[in-house]
Protein backbone atom coordinates (compact mmCIF):
# COMPACT_ATOMS: atom_id res chain seq x y z
CA UNK A 1 0.00 0.00 0.00
CA UNK A 2 1.24 3.65 -0.29
CA UNK A 3 1.57 5.75 2.87
CA UNK A 4 2.71 8.81 3.45
CA UNK A 5 6.27 8.28 5.50
CA UNK A 6 8.65 10.94 7.38
CA UNK A 7 12.40 9.73 8.46
CA UNK A 8 13.90 13.55 9.05
CA UNK A 9 12.17 16.12 11.44
CA UNK A 10 11.32 19.55 9.42
CA UNK A 11 8.83 21.42 7.52
CA UNK A 12 6.51 19.28 5.02
CA UNK A 13 9.18 18.66 2.22
CA UNK A 14 10.12 15.65 4.35
CA UNK A 15 6.82 13.80 4.17
CA UNK A 16 6.95 11.47 1.06
CA UNK A 17 5.29 8.19 -0.08
CA UNK A 18 6.27 4.64 0.14
CA UNK A 19 5.41 1.60 -0.56
CA UNK A 20 4.82 -0.86 2.61
CA UNK A 21 2.57 -3.44 3.45
CA UNK A 22 -0.47 -3.63 4.86
CA UNK A 23 -0.97 -3.49 8.98
CA UNK A 24 -1.53 -6.75 9.81
CA UNK A 25 -5.14 -7.47 11.06
CA UNK A 26 -4.81 -7.25 15.04
CA UNK A 27 -6.69 -10.30 17.31
CA UNK A 28 -8.67 -7.39 18.76
CA UNK A 29 -9.13 -5.22 15.98
CA UNK A 30 -9.59 -3.90 12.44
CA UNK A 31 -8.12 -3.22 8.91
CA UNK A 32 -10.00 -0.19 7.84
CA UNK A 33 -9.64 0.70 4.07
CA UNK A 34 -8.89 4.77 4.67
CA UNK A 35 -11.10 7.00 2.48
CA UNK A 36 -10.07 9.95 3.98
CA UNK A 37 -8.24 11.67 6.79
CA UNK A 38 -7.69 15.20 8.04
CA UNK A 39 -5.26 17.26 9.27
CA UNK A 40 -4.56 18.50 13.15
CA UNK A 41 -1.42 20.52 14.27
CA UNK A 42 -0.33 17.72 15.93
CA UNK A 43 0.40 15.90 12.85
CA UNK A 44 2.59 19.49 12.23
CA UNK A 45 4.54 18.95 16.31
CA UNK A 46 5.33 15.25 15.46
CA UNK A 47 6.49 16.30 11.60
CA UNK A 48 8.34 18.89 12.54
CA UNK A 49 10.18 17.37 16.19
CA UNK A 50 8.89 20.16 18.21
CA UNK A 51 8.74 21.22 20.82
CA UNK A 52 12.15 19.77 21.69
CA UNK A 53 10.69 18.99 25.25
CA UNK A 54 8.92 15.73 23.75
CA UNK A 55 11.78 14.83 21.44
CA UNK A 56 13.01 11.79 24.41
CA UNK A 57 9.15 10.73 23.54
CA UNK A 58 9.32 11.21 19.27
CA UNK A 59 13.11 10.24 18.75
CA UNK A 60 15.91 12.49 19.47
CA UNK A 61 17.81 13.10 16.11
CA UNK A 62 14.99 11.57 13.80
CA UNK A 63 11.20 10.27 14.44
CA UNK A 64 10.82 6.37 16.20
CA UNK A 65 7.74 6.48 13.67
CA UNK A 66 7.87 7.00 10.58
CA UNK A 67 3.91 6.73 10.24
CA UNK A 68 2.00 10.41 10.38
CA UNK A 69 -2.05 11.09 10.63
CA UNK A 70 -4.75 10.26 12.93
CA UNK A 71 -8.21 10.85 12.12
CA UNK A 72 -9.53 8.47 9.57
CA UNK A 73 -12.72 7.41 7.97
CA UNK A 74 -12.93 4.07 5.67
CA UNK A 75 -14.30 0.95 5.29
CA UNK A 76 -13.37 -2.24 6.99
CA UNK A 77 -11.55 -4.86 5.17
CA UNK A 78 -10.50 -7.07 8.10
CA UNK A 79 -11.69 -8.46 11.21
CA UNK A 80 -9.81 -10.37 13.75
CA UNK A 81 -10.68 -13.02 15.65
CA UNK A 82 -11.69 -11.59 19.09
CA UNK A 83 -13.99 -8.51 17.30
CA UNK A 84 -17.65 -8.68 18.52
CA UNK A 85 -19.01 -5.47 17.17
CA UNK A 86 -17.63 -4.50 13.62
CA UNK A 87 -17.91 -6.66 10.48
CA UNK A 88 -16.28 -6.64 6.85
CA UNK A 89 -18.10 -3.98 4.85
CA UNK A 90 -18.78 -1.97 8.00
CA UNK A 91 -17.74 1.82 7.20
CA UNK A 92 -16.70 3.14 10.12
CA UNK A 93 -14.43 6.55 12.00
CA UNK A 94 -12.04 6.76 14.32
CA UNK A 95 -8.25 7.61 15.40
CA UNK A 96 -5.30 5.58 14.74
CA UNK A 97 -1.54 6.15 14.14
CA UNK A 98 -0.70 5.79 10.68
CA UNK A 99 -3.60 7.35 9.27
CA UNK A 100 -2.09 9.21 6.09
CA UNK A 101 -2.15 6.08 3.81
CA UNK A 102 -4.46 3.65 1.95
CA UNK A 103 -5.41 1.27 5.42
CA UNK A 104 -5.17 1.55 8.86
CA UNK A 105 -5.16 -1.01 11.77
CA UNK A 106 -6.74 -0.28 14.85
CA UNK A 107 -7.84 -2.05 18.11
CA UNK A 108 -11.82 -2.11 18.71
CA UNK A 109 -11.66 -1.04 22.17
CA UNK A 110 -9.99 1.92 21.28
CA UNK A 111 -11.48 4.77 19.10
CA UNK A 112 -13.19 3.46 16.08
CA UNK A 113 -17.11 3.19 16.04
CA UNK A 114 -19.43 3.32 13.00
CA UNK A 115 -20.02 6.06 10.58
CA UNK A 116 -23.39 7.57 10.46
CA UNK A 117 -25.10 7.26 7.49
CA UNK A 118 -26.31 10.62 6.95
CA UNK A 119 -22.43 12.07 7.61
CA UNK A 120 -19.76 11.69 4.35
CA UNK A 121 -16.17 10.29 4.81
CA UNK A 122 -14.80 13.36 4.50
CA UNK A 123 -16.89 14.81 7.44
CA UNK A 124 -16.36 11.82 9.77
CA UNK A 125 -12.63 12.02 9.16
CA UNK A 126 -12.64 15.55 10.31
CA UNK A 127 -14.02 14.52 13.51
CA UNK A 128 -12.43 12.19 16.13
CA UNK A 129 -8.92 14.59 17.39
CA UNK A 130 -10.38 17.84 17.37
CA UNK A 131 -13.81 17.07 18.39
CA UNK A 132 -12.49 14.87 21.05
CA UNK A 133 -10.42 17.47 22.31
CA UNK A 134 -13.59 20.06 22.25
CA UNK A 135 -15.58 17.66 24.02
CA UNK A 136 -13.23 16.58 27.04
CA UNK A 137 -12.10 20.56 26.90
CA UNK A 138 -15.46 21.73 27.69
CA UNK A 139 -17.37 18.50 29.51
CA UNK A 140 -14.15 17.24 31.58
CA UNK A 141 -12.34 19.77 32.37
CA UNK A 142 -14.77 22.52 31.62
CA UNK A 143 -17.71 21.02 33.55
CA UNK A 144 -19.88 22.78 31.04
CA UNK A 145 -23.53 22.76 32.08
CA UNK A 146 -26.60 24.26 30.60
CA UNK A 147 -27.37 28.30 31.05
CA UNK A 148 -23.71 29.30 31.15
CA UNK A 149 -22.13 31.33 29.08
CA UNK A 150 -18.97 30.37 27.34
CA UNK A 151 -16.50 32.22 25.47
CA UNK A 152 -14.44 30.44 23.10
CA UNK A 153 -11.87 32.07 21.66
CA UNK A 154 -10.24 30.33 18.28
CA UNK A 155 -14.17 29.59 17.06
CA UNK A 156 -13.58 29.40 13.80
CA UNK A 157 -10.56 26.31 13.80
CA UNK A 158 -10.73 23.09 13.60
CA UNK A 159 -11.16 22.36 17.26
CA UNK A 160 -13.09 25.82 17.90
CA UNK A 161 -15.89 24.79 15.39
CA UNK A 162 -16.81 21.53 16.88
CA UNK A 163 -16.73 23.25 20.34
CA UNK A 164 -19.02 26.20 19.33
CA UNK A 165 -21.86 23.11 18.63
CA UNK A 166 -20.95 20.93 21.59
CA UNK A 167 -20.92 23.88 24.36
CA UNK A 168 -24.42 24.36 22.15
CA UNK A 169 -25.90 21.05 22.39
CA UNK A 170 -25.39 21.39 26.67
CA UNK A 171 -27.45 24.49 26.86
CA UNK A 172 -24.76 26.72 27.19
CA UNK A 173 -25.40 30.49 25.73
CA UNK A 174 -21.98 30.82 23.66
CA UNK A 175 -19.81 33.94 22.37
CA UNK A 176 -16.87 32.62 20.16
CA UNK A 177 -13.84 34.87 18.85
CA UNK A 178 -12.88 34.77 15.31
CA UNK A 179 -11.60 37.00 12.81
CA UNK A 180 -13.38 39.15 10.51
CA UNK A 181 -14.17 36.75 7.55
CA UNK A 182 -15.17 33.80 9.76
CA UNK A 183 -18.05 35.83 11.23
CA UNK A 184 -20.80 34.41 9.82
CA UNK A 185 -19.59 30.86 9.61
CA UNK A 186 -19.01 30.65 13.67
CA UNK A 187 -22.74 32.50 13.67
CA UNK A 188 -24.44 29.74 11.06
CA UNK A 189 -23.12 26.96 13.34
CA UNK A 190 -24.74 28.43 17.00
CA UNK A 191 -22.96 31.08 18.27
CA UNK A 192 -25.36 32.87 20.42
CA UNK A 193 -22.59 36.04 19.73
CA UNK A 194 -19.74 36.47 17.57
CA UNK A 195 -16.66 39.20 18.18
CA UNK A 196 -14.84 39.83 15.35
CA UNK A 197 -11.15 40.35 17.61
CA UNK A 198 -9.97 42.65 14.99
CA UNK A 199 -12.63 45.35 15.38
CA UNK A 200 -13.41 44.80 18.79
CA UNK A 201 -11.68 43.83 21.77
CA UNK A 202 -13.38 40.75 23.62
CA UNK A 203 -11.53 41.57 26.81
CA UNK A 204 -12.70 44.78 27.28
CA UNK A 205 -16.35 44.38 27.26
CA UNK A 206 -18.78 44.28 30.07
CA UNK A 207 -19.84 40.48 29.53
CA UNK A 208 -18.20 37.77 32.15
CA UNK A 209 -17.85 34.32 31.45
CA UNK A 210 -18.51 30.96 33.72
CA UNK A 211 -16.48 29.06 31.51
CA UNK A 212 -13.32 30.17 29.04
CA UNK A 213 -12.05 27.74 26.54
CA UNK A 214 -8.86 29.38 25.23
CA UNK A 215 -8.28 27.47 21.60
CA UNK A 216 -6.11 30.34 20.47
CA UNK A 217 -3.32 31.17 23.33
CA UNK A 218 -3.54 35.24 22.05
CA UNK A 219 -4.23 36.75 25.19
CA UNK A 220 -2.30 36.87 28.34
CA UNK A 221 -4.04 36.36 32.30
CA UNK A 222 -4.22 40.02 32.95
CA UNK A 223 -6.83 40.29 29.66
CA UNK A 224 -8.67 37.12 30.30
CA UNK A 225 -8.90 37.64 33.95
CA UNK A 226 -11.23 40.48 33.04
CA UNK A 227 -13.74 38.79 31.34
CA UNK A 228 -14.14 35.84 33.97
CA UNK A 229 -16.75 35.68 36.60
CA UNK A 230 -14.73 34.87 40.54
CA UNK A 231 -15.50 31.47 40.03
CA UNK A 232 -14.99 30.62 36.15
CA UNK A 233 -13.37 28.01 35.10
CA UNK A 234 -10.62 29.17 32.15
CA UNK A 235 -9.14 25.72 29.67
CA UNK A 236 -6.59 26.03 27.52
CA UNK A 237 -6.53 24.03 24.92
CA UNK A 238 -3.86 25.52 22.87
CA UNK A 239 -1.44 28.72 22.04
CA UNK A 240 0.08 30.51 19.49
CA UNK A 241 2.84 28.31 17.99
CA UNK A 242 5.81 29.26 20.71
CA UNK A 243 9.72 28.76 20.21
CA UNK A 244 11.38 25.92 19.85
CA UNK A 245 11.32 24.23 23.31
CA UNK A 246 8.24 25.07 24.38
CA UNK A 247 6.42 25.42 21.56
CA UNK A 248 2.91 26.23 22.53
CA UNK A 249 3.90 25.26 25.82
CA UNK A 250 5.06 29.10 26.48
CA UNK A 251 1.41 30.45 27.04
CA UNK A 252 0.28 27.93 29.28
CA UNK A 253 3.81 28.33 31.28
CA UNK A 254 3.07 32.23 31.07
CA UNK A 255 -0.41 31.61 32.57
CA UNK A 256 0.76 29.96 35.50
CA UNK A 257 3.44 32.07 36.53
CA UNK A 258 0.40 35.03 36.43
CA UNK A 259 -1.77 32.72 38.11
CA UNK A 260 -0.37 31.57 41.37
CA UNK A 261 -3.31 33.02 43.72
CA UNK A 262 -6.16 33.46 41.64
CA UNK A 263 -10.24 32.56 42.51
CA UNK A 264 -10.81 30.71 39.24
CA UNK A 265 -10.02 27.18 38.26
CA UNK A 266 -7.59 26.56 35.85
CA UNK A 267 -6.72 23.73 33.61
CA UNK A 268 -3.85 25.11 32.14
CA UNK A 269 -3.15 22.13 29.50
CA UNK A 270 -4.29 18.90 28.15
CA UNK A 271 -3.87 16.46 25.73
CA UNK A 272 -7.10 14.83 24.64
CA UNK A 273 -7.38 11.19 24.64
CA UNK A 274 -8.93 8.95 21.93
CA UNK A 275 -11.81 6.82 23.29
CA UNK A 276 -14.68 4.71 22.03
CA UNK A 277 -17.08 5.87 24.00
CA UNK A 278 -16.65 9.79 23.95
CA UNK A 279 -16.79 8.92 19.56
CA UNK A 280 -19.75 7.27 20.58
CA UNK A 281 -21.31 10.57 22.10
CA UNK A 282 -20.20 12.34 18.86
CA UNK A 283 -21.59 9.76 16.24
CA UNK A 284 -24.84 10.53 18.47
CA UNK A 285 -24.50 13.91 17.50
CA UNK A 286 -23.38 13.69 13.99
CA UNK A 287 -26.61 11.69 13.53
CA UNK A 288 -28.65 14.22 15.20
CA UNK A 289 -27.07 17.06 13.14
CA UNK A 290 -26.37 18.75 16.68
CA UNK A 291 -22.79 18.71 15.22
CA UNK A 292 -20.97 19.46 12.00
CA UNK A 293 -18.36 19.52 10.37
CA UNK A 294 -16.62 22.68 8.39
CA UNK A 295 -14.83 22.11 5.66
CA UNK A 296 -12.34 24.30 4.52
CA UNK A 297 -10.31 22.94 2.22
CA UNK A 298 -10.11 19.30 0.79
CA UNK A 299 -6.63 17.87 -0.68
CA UNK A 300 -5.82 14.34 -2.43
CA UNK A 301 -3.29 12.30 -0.36
CA UNK A 302 -0.51 12.85 -3.04
CA UNK A 303 -1.09 16.67 -1.94
CA UNK A 304 0.06 15.83 1.81
CA UNK A 305 2.73 17.93 2.17
CA UNK A 306 0.75 20.98 0.48
CA UNK A 307 -2.03 20.22 2.95
CA UNK A 308 0.73 20.16 5.85
CA UNK A 309 1.54 23.64 4.58
CA UNK A 310 -1.49 25.28 4.89
CA UNK A 311 -2.42 23.75 8.14
CA UNK A 312 0.99 25.24 9.01
CA UNK A 313 0.46 28.91 7.67
CA UNK A 314 -2.25 28.94 11.04
CA UNK A 315 -5.52 30.51 8.91
CA UNK A 316 -7.57 27.08 8.26
CA UNK A 317 -11.57 27.58 8.58
CA UNK A 318 -12.54 24.36 10.11
CA UNK A 319 -11.35 21.08 8.82
CA UNK A 320 -8.55 20.28 6.23
CA UNK A 321 -9.37 16.98 4.74
CA UNK A 322 -7.20 14.90 3.07
CA UNK A 323 -9.16 11.98 0.63
CA UNK A 324 -7.56 8.58 0.39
Amino acid sequence: MRAARYHHYGGPEVVHFEEVDKPAVPDDGVLVRVRASSINPADWHTMNGTPLLARPTWGMRAPKDPRLGIDFAGTVEGVGPSVKQLRVGDEVFGGGSGAYAEYVAVPESKSVVLKPANVSFEEAAAVPVAAVTALQGLRDHGHVTAGQKVLINGASGGVGTYAVQIAKSFGAQVTGVCSTQNVEMVRSIGADRVVDYKKDDFTTGSERYDLLLDIAGSRSWSDMRRVLKPDATYVIVGGQKGGPLLGPLTHTIGVRMATMRVSQRLVLFFIAKLNREDMLVLKELLESGKVKSVIDRRYKLDEISDALGYVLDGHARGKVVVTV
